[in-house]
């Protein structure tokens, strides 16, 4: 090989680099905007509004908010729905999100908690979804905690199970040794695939602490699917999630709030703090319920009320 053609060999592995280089892009590029499109049909086909949403003033407060940076309070929905049933509220679980502190709060709300249900009287919290929907429990929280709720987050109970196995599950503390359906909990560290996650969020009446203890396993689960979420890596499952999510969560959020929340709010997640709502369990009649005291309402109105007010 003479030296003249040695050197145009050399100059053509530059050619082939770039060109491979950006076969990738186009490639990745593609993938990119595929996500992007299927994100947006996503949201689309999630996006439920509340009847107050299209008011002008809510529609400005709002833009504020996310302008300002404020803090967010959101409720987020385990519903069971069943054929031929409106469903029930399983979990309920009232977030602050703040994003001057980096930190959120987090409320577990016992569904047989007793309160005042907006136009219908006292019964169960859970019991709201069933008199309204979605508005009518907002309105029942709203009234009960005297804070406002900005956005909501309605999940299929069945959807979250295939929501935490696209994930590839998540690991939580187990305090508790118990077993639940076909699933077994030692104490200590333990990875949980979605049914697993479901039965260790639903034992209840086995817990020395009745629903305070179902609450705070409520709380792990979701603590631990939000540190998942955001560390998620596996691109091609992607799609997936997106379309479990289309098929099983509602929400008031729109493309524009989703774009805020990822952009400003998500470092709230790694200092999160936990309430719990102290009551006793009492028979009213034939029905049993949980009765909180006026105190204790206004005790979590106070530390959410601060929560959001800190800078």
């Amino acid at each position: 090989m003479t030296r003249s053609e040695a050197k145009k060999k050399k100059r053509k592995w530059p050619y082939w680099l770039g060109g491979i280089v950006l076969v990738l892009l186009l490639i990745g590029g593609g993938y990119f905007w595929y996500v992007w499109d299927k994100l947006h049909e996503t949201v689309d086909t999630m996006h439920e509004p509340l009847t107050r949403d299209t008011e002008p003033e809510r529609e400005e407060k709002i833009e504020t908010i996310f302008k300002e940076k404020d803090s967010l309070n959101l409720l987020l929905l385990g519903v069971d729905e069943r054929e031929g049933d409106t469903g029930r509220t399983d979990t309920m679980i009232l977030l602050s999100v703040n994003p001057n502190t980096n930190s959120m709060l987090m409320l577990s709300i016992p569904r047989d908690t007793y309160v005042e249900i907006p136009e219908y009287g006292m019964d169960k919290i859970n019991h709201a979804y069933v008199r309204g929907g979605i508005e009518r429990t907002i309105d029942t929280v709203e009234q009960t905690f005297d804070i406002p709720v900005h956005f909501y987050g309605k999940v299929n109970m069945e959807g979250f199970e295939l929501g935490v196995d696209a994930l590839g599950g998540i690991t939580v503390q187990n305090k508790m040794e118990f077993t639940q359906g076909p699933s077994h909990f030692p104490v200590g560290k333990i990875e949980l695939n979605g049914e697993e996650a479901l039965d260790y969020i639903r034992m209840r009446k086995n817990d020395p602490q009745g629903d305070l203890g179902r609450n705070e396993r409520q709380q792990q689960v979701i603590t631990a699917a939000l540190n998942e979420a955001a560390s998620f890596s596996s691109i091609t499952k992607v799609g997936d999630i997106l379309n479990i999510l289309g098929n099983n969560v509602n929400t008031n959020l729109k493309m524009t709030n989703f774009q805020d929340l990822f952009s400003n709010y998500l470092g709230s997640r790694k200092n999160i703090e936990t309430l719990h709502l102290s009551g006793s369990g009492q028979f009213i009649g034939a029905i049993w319920y949980y009765i909180v005291p006026d105190s204790e309402f206004e005790r979590i109105s106070n530390e959410f009320t601060k929560h959001m007010e800190a800078r």
